[in-house]
């Protein structure tokens, strides 16, 4: 399940997944979009779901090795507030202490 923070009144949102073939998690950064219209009476729905990723951090569990890396996408500009870049490297730096404590403890594919 994505999570999702608002600042200066624009969504944003922040999505884990697992890249088996590059046996590593992704930690995706995307402006969030409004969900479908059709939620609106859905009890407890989102209001709004993950967009076009803009960021991903790439981080191997299977080698300790290899170190984490963050791609930029996209084909235009994107302005990151700072406070929204903070949270994002921090859920990168919770995924990659996860990866490294679940690899020492020989579960190399850590539970985000």
């Amino acid at each position: 399940m994505p999570e999702l923070r608002v600042h200066a009144g624009r969504h944003y949102a922040v999505q884990f997944h697992y890249a088996l073939p590059d046996d590593a998690w992704c930690v995706e950064l995307s402006e969030a979009v409004p969900a479908p219209a059709a939620w609106a009476e859905i009890p407890n729905a989102e209001t709004h779901l993950p967009g076009a990723a803009f960021l991903v951090a790439v981080i191997p569990d299977e080698d300790p090795g290899l170190e984490p890396t963050v791609h930029i996408h996209g084909h235009d500009e994107h302005v990151i507030p700072y406070e929204i870049m903070r949270w994002f490297m921090e859920q990168v730096a919770e995924q990659v202490d996860r990866c490294r404590i679940a690899f020492e403890q020989g579960e190399p594919e850590a539970v985000e």
